[in-house]
């Protein structure tokens, strides 16, 4: 895995950013996660977490990634990209393009979050 590390954003807050050149199709982190049951991820709308966290399953459950996982900013025009191992309880982010070192490492939080 890349070396990265948090650094005040231009975009909001904090984000993550590398510390190297990344070329496109590569691993970023495979971020391991904390399932929420759906009455739990209600509450978390009542906590500073309410903008960490990801939609987990269909079942309304969320997840809480761990590592750098919570800390990418959005971009409509994000570097990187993520699925999710629902088996593993993991998220894995990996580069769409080249990324040079320095660069801040996006990801497209998803339409819907916009609307």
């Amino acid at each position: 895995m890349p070396p990265l590390y948090p650094n005040s954003s231009p975009i909001s807050g904090r984000g993550v950013f590398t510390a190297e050149a990344l070329p496109k199709g590569s691993a970023i982190e495979i971020a391991p996660v904390i399932v929420l049951s759906k009455e739990d991820k209600e509450a978390i709308h009542q906590t500073h977490l309410h903008d960490y966290y990801f939609d987990w399953g269909k079942d309304g459950r969320a997840a809480i990634a761990l590592g750098f996982g919570s800390l990418y900013n959005h971009s409509p025009d994000p570097n990187a990209d993520y699925y999710m191992d629902f088996e593993a309880q993991t998220i894995n982010f990996f580069t769409r393009r080249d990324i040079a070192a320095g660069e801040e490492i996006t990801i497209d939080y998803g339409n819907k979050l916009w609307k």
